[in-house]
């Protein structure tokens, strides 16, 4: 009987790594090279770039909702500027919930009032304003520099046939349709910051919480401590300016009865409350508009008005503003110029009203965390 034909030592080989799960050599790739140097100037290079289009991307990205971004700041601003009123109400033995239903409801009622028993005034008063414009002109003819430059450039004339055309806010807005969706437009904008600054108010110390729990746990109570002193800052800030906002406010309003403009006082010491929110120009903006209305009316009201305006601004820069903000804020005064000119010059009058508390939060954290940490070196 023949013997079996023996396996070839390379047929027995291969049976050998497949029983040991040995790649074989049809399944043999080769080695694995050396991982890729990432000081390689080509990968430098591809993943630099392509973070720059991502962070380009991401760039138009925030750009495009920056109108809802600033909505959003707006609210949280305003909700830390009423957080004080909350934290009052439960010094006095509330709850948090109660507490911030009972600031919501009196909010609610200060904007109710103020649309049933003020816009109506203001309206009847600016309509009065824009009617005697007419005649406020007619009296800068009596002027001989404005004459001889009425007689060249026919100014006067341009200037009453532009106010009591009635094409001034059309032509400021674009046209009624263009008046009709401003006006829509603020009264959207003003509804979503009003939402957003009650959630925001109803949820302020559960929102604080959530993103102080993004610090590590060795630092997380040193972050929450400056997180709260921030959140007490900006409410400082936004209770106070609203005070010295009011102050003026009141004061032009029982000036302006005394002094005879009664016509208009409701309306102009509207008009300065709003203006004297903004820093370093607002208030004197006002003034000037007040004091301008005045002369148009009578020098002697006129001149009241500047003597007014003047020793009121000296009173509100000096004991007003100091013993209301003396909690608050604590900014220089380079800095506090700095800051509303560059938060003007970036997001108009809403950086430079959240200019300042920013500028001191920033100046805060400098000072806990940065000065500090030099300190110890």
């Amino acid at each position: 009987m023949a013997d079996a034909p023996e396996a070839t030592p390379t047929e027995t080989d291969q049976d050998d790594k497949e029983t040991a799960g040995v790649p074989t050599d049809e399944d043999y790739l080769g080695e694995p090279g050396p991982p890729l140097d990432r000081h390689a100037p080509f990968y430098i290079g591809f993943f630099g770039g392509l973070g720059v289009l991502v962070a380009l991307w991401l760039a138009m990205q925030i750009e495009a909702i920056g109108s809802t971004l600033m909505l959003i700041v707006v609210a949280l601003f305003l909700a830390a500027g009423l957080d004080p009123a909350v934290r009052f109400f439960e010094r006095r033995g509330m709850s948090r919930s109660y507490a911030v239903l009972t600031v919501i409801l009196a909010v609610i009622a200060a904007l109710a009032l103020f649309l049933v028993a003020i816009v109506p005034v203001i309206a009847d008063q600016v309509r009065s304003l824009t009617d005697n414009a007419p005649l406020w002109l007619d009296q800068l003819q009596r002027n001989r520099q404005v004459q001889r430059l009425d007689d060249e450039y026919d100014i006067i004339e341009k200037i009453e046939d532009y106010v009591t055309n009635g094409d001034f806010a059309g032509a400021l807005f674009g046209g009624a349709v263009g008046v009709g969706l401003a006006v829509l437009g603020a009264l959207f904008n003003g509804f979503i910051v009003t939402v957003l600054t009650l959630y925001f108010l109803a949820s302020l110390r559960t929102t604080t919480s959530a993103l102080y729990r993004l610090a590590p746990a060795s630092r997380r109570d040193r972050v929450t401590r400056l997180g709260d002193r921030v959140v007490r800052s900006v409410g400082g800030y936004v209770s106070g300016a609203f005070i010295v906002a009011m102050c003026a406010g009141i004061s032009s309003l029982i000036f302006l009865f005394i002094v005879g403009l009664s016509e208009y006082a409701v309306a102009l010491a509207f008009v300065v409350a709003i203006l004297d929110v903004i820093p370093m120009i607002g208030a004197t903006l006002g003034a000037v508009i007040v004091t301008a209305i005045a002369f148009a009316e009578d020098w002697k009201i006129g001149l009241a008005c500047a003597i007014f305006y003047i020793v009121y601004q000296q009173l509100e820069n000096y004991v007003i503003y100091p013993r209301v903000m003396s909690k608050s804020v604590d900014v220089p005064g380079a800095v506090t110029v700095i800051a509303a000119l560059t938060g003007a010059a970036l997001f108009g009058v809403v950086g430079a009203l959240l200019a300042i508390p920013t500028a001191a939060s920033i100046l805060m954290l400098t000072r806990e965390v940065w000065v500090r940490r030099q300190d110890q070196r």
